[in-house]
């Protein structure tokens, strides 16, 4: 099935944003791009804090399944 599109449809599928509610556009855009999860995670890991705490919670989480891995192997 080929389907034809003008390069007008294409600039009518972006709205134009206005530049004074800049940051509230990105996330009703994010809201209706279905991309919710990837915005909150780039949010956080562009935060210092944000991505110290990530990358903590990775560490303990995969620290609990190296104990338990060893622990099933009889390591201790």
């Amino acid at each position: 099935m080929n389907a034809l599109m003008t390069q007008f449809d294409f600039e009518k599928a972006e709205p134009q944003r206005s530049q004074k509610w800049e940051g509230l556009s990105e996330i009703d855009q994010a809201i209706r791009e279905n991309r919710l999860v990837e915005y909150r995670i780039r949010k956080s890991w562009a935060d210092p804090w944000g991505r110290k705490l990530t990358i903590a919670v990775i560490i303990v989480i995969l620290a609990g399944f190296v104990y338990l891995a060893g622990g099933s192997f009889g390591l201790w």
